[in-house]
């Protein structure tokens, strides 16, 4: 599943549906989807997105070889990238975001 998060003056952006839910958890949302958050509330959720994501203590990317059977783990932080631009942008905007 795929979920898109979407504001005004933004490109919506797309996350896999288990990364999607974890980032709106940290965000302090129940990680239902579809769902939305008003303008107002913003900038709360992303402050708890990125206070979420400092505690969190996912490894970073390890360099692999092409001979290596492992696939490359990408950290939740760099998962949250887009998403965190998308909130300030919306928080500049004073836009709500929602997803589907």
């Amino acid at each position: 599943m795929l979920v898109i998060f979407s504001t005004s003056r933004y490109s919506d952006i797309m996350l896999f549906g288990d990364v999607a839910k974890q980032l709106l958890q940290l965000m302090g949302h129940s990680g239902t989807i579809p769902g939305a958050i008003l303008a107002d509330d913003v900038p709360k959720a992303l402050q708890g997105l990125q206070q979420g994501l400092k505690s969190s203590t996912s490894p970073e990317n390890t360099e692999q070889t092409e001979a290596e059977a492992e696939p490359i783990h990408i950290s939740l932080n760099k998962r949250a990238l887009p998403l965190i631009e998308l909130l300030q942008s919306a928080i500049q905007n004073h836009s709500d975001v929602m997803w589907k």
